[in-house]
């Protein structure tokens, strides 16, 4: 059992907002994120009194002041989370990191970041091949890596595509016709991996809105298949992890966008499906925090393509890590508040993370195993005889 491990990320004031003499509402301590409203802040710019709403989550960081030397980089996010998902990924177990906030918060900074400072998802391709590389001139053990790419495009369909076809057929026999997209490809270096990130950040649907000039309309979905397998004539083993590297699309409203016609629809359409992950995470959180009450019957994963593609990362298989992206200012008040809730709940989630190993070669180093334990009675045997 594994509770979801939840970060939360303050970026700097945008231009946008220094434009609009924004103030300063976030307070970083420790693993502490406090939320003030405008009034509460002084003409100093600090905190008037202890009025702010306070949320403590596994970690908390303050990337508000790049010139500040405390400042929070993607090395530090990497160091922290980054490293924990290719520790899970060697002992066979999957996992799962998707970023969270409204539009412009910084979710595709904190996953893709910049050709000259990467973020989570190309720093952890390399280092999955780090591992590899490393681990191959020991002998002795093979690995294989695939990664598929998956676009739910609920925010051109309507959030209400009819899961059911996603369970009739293999996710690599669905195309956009199915308000879904997804390409497949096998890898053997990280320089595969970063073009196929580039060529998969292109085909994402974007457009200016007043809170981002290049906001993502839809979600991104990165998975890796990592197949581990030691060649030991006593004791084989074969596990294989999927790694999920969630980009989502940003929650936002309608007025703070400033979206019309095709802009407004998707923005309406991309908020549905995180309303039904909002819908999961809360029924989820309830029944970890509610521990003694009956399980719910029904949880709707399939209420959207995106759900129902992270069913396992929420609930289910996966050691899972929950990236919340908030912008500092006042102006944003309602939707960093809004953002702070949705990680405070899924906090409570708790997950059941199982080592996923070839069923095969369990049985056969099992075996392996009991028959020499069998020889060593037999010999203890003679031996009294």
């Amino acid at each position: 059992m594994a509770s979801v491990r939840v970060a939360v990320r303050v970026r700097p004031l945008s231009q946008r907002e220094k434009d609009r003499s924004a103030k300063t509402i976030i307070q970083i301590d420790g693993h502490t994120t406090t939320l003030f409203k405008k009034k509460d802040i002084c003409l100093s710019g600090e905190p008037s009194g202890k009025l702010g709403k306070s949320f403590r989550f596994d970690f908390s960081y303050d990337s508000m002041d790049i010139t500040n030397p405390n400042c929070v980089t993607q090395d530090k996010v990497f160091e922290d989370l980054g490293i924990e998902v290719l520790q899970a990924a060697f002992e066979g177990y999957n996992a799962s990191v998707f970023a969270y906030g409204q539009t412009g918060s910084g979710k595709s900074y904190t996953m893709m970041g910049s050709p000259s400072n990467y973020g989570l998802t190309p720093r952890i391709s390399g280092g999955l091949f780090d591992h590899i590389d490393g681990e191959s001139q020991k002998g002795k053990t093979s690995f294989q890596m695939e990664i598929r790419e998956r676009f739910p495009l609920e925010s051109h369909r309507g959030g209400r595509t009819d899961c059911s076809v996603l369970m009739r057929r293999p996710l690599w026999q669905l195309d956009s016709s199915d308000g879904y997209s997804l390409s497949r490809h096998k890898v053997q270096s990280f320089t595969q991996v970063n073009q196929l990130l580039l060529e998969g950040n292109s085909r994402r649907a974007t457009a200016f809105t007043a809170m981002n000039h290049v906001s993502s309309r839809s979600h991104a979905i990165f998975t890796i298949h990592f197949k581990k397998a030691m060649f030991d004539a006593e004791l084989p083993s074969e596990t294989v992890s999927k790694v999920h590297l969630i980009d989502l699309a940003g929650s936002e409203r309608a007025d703070a966008s400033t979206t019309a016609g095709m802009r407004l629809k998707e923005g309406a359409n991309i908020n549905r499906s995180l309303v039904t992950l909002g819908i999961i995470i809360s029924s989820l959180a309830d029944l970890s925090v509610c521990s003694g009450m009956r399980k719910p019957s029904f949880i709707p994963y399939r209420d959207s393509v995106l759900t129902w593609l992270l069913k396992d990362s929420l609930g289910g298989n996966s050691k899972t890590i929950m990236i919340a992206t908030i912008s500092p200012a006042d102006v944003n008040y309602s939707e960093t508040l809004s953002t702070l809730r949705f990680a405070n709940r899924a906090k409570n989630i708790v997950n059941k993370p199982t080592v996923n190993e070839d069923c095969n070669v369990k049985i056969i180093r099992e075996l392996r195993a009991e028959i020499g334990c069998l020889k060593a009675l037999l010999s203890v045997g003679s031996l009294v005889s």
